[in-house]
């Protein structure tokens, strides 16, 4: 299956794409994960991106989808593909499909992750990890065992992300609003959009997208 997860910033894309990797072998795709690799390749696509970023200016929307078109192609794409965090725009949505029509394929779910904007504004600016092992806390909803030592390994030392505050985060769920949501209804039109609460515990949105996507298997063997 080939799928879209759209949602603003600290949704939780990220992790369920990781899940449906794990539970249906379909391979996640991170543009910045591509744009990386093929820079540091020194592909025709990485040398064109990398001098647009040199320039401080944005890759262009072609190279982000001539990216994707050369990866799909490979063998662990073959179950099908997750993007998460394209495309962010109209034209992006646009030009996504054309490639996609050319190679033959489609898409068979773009599912939004729907949140309360406050509520995660709260989630995320909560978020602290253990400075030695990394695992996660949260001032709220998940303090650690004894206040300011680490439940797994014992250390003392906690770090919070620089972005991770009220302002970077709001500025962060406008661009979402004003630059990626306007294509929630490109996507509604065509019967591809499914929504599900992605303010709901993180194995309840995994139960709601692995519904989804369920339904849509069946739709697809009965036409």
């Amino acid at each position: 299956m080939n799928i879209i997860l759209l949602g603003p910033p600290g949704a939780g894309k990220g992790t369920q794409a990781r899940r449906l990797e794990e539970r249906h072998g379909i391979v996640q795709l991170s543009t910045g994960d591509m744009l990386r690799a093929a820079v540091a390749a020194g592909t025709p696509l990485g040398l064109q991106a990398k001098a647009v970023m040199d320039r401080g200016e944005l890759v262009p929307d072609d190279v982000m989808v001539g990216l994707i078109d050369a990866r799909i192609v490979a063998d662990d794409c073959r179950r099908g593909f997750i993007l998460d965090g394209f495309p962010r725009t109209a034209a992006q949505a646009s030009a996504l499909d054309a490639m996609l029509e050319r190679r033959g394929l489609g898409l068979d779910a773009v599912i939004e992750l729907a949140v309360d904007e406050p509520a995660l504004v709260e989630r995320i600016t909560g978020r602290f990890t253990c400075a030695r092992c990394g695992t996660g806390y949260h001032d709220r909803f998940k303090r650690p065992r004894v206040d300011g030592v680490c439940d797994v390994c014992g250390n003392s030392q906690f770090v919070r992300r620089a972005d991770d505050n009220a302002v970077t985060v709001r500025t962060r769920l406008k661009a979402y609003r004003d630059q990626t949501a306007p294509i929630l209804p490109y996507y509604r039109e065509r019967g591809l959009l499914h929504t599900v609460d992605g303010m709901a515990e993180m194995a309840k949105v995994g139960a709601a997208i692995d519904e989804v996507l369920s339904e849509t298997a069946t739709a697809a063997t009965e036409h």
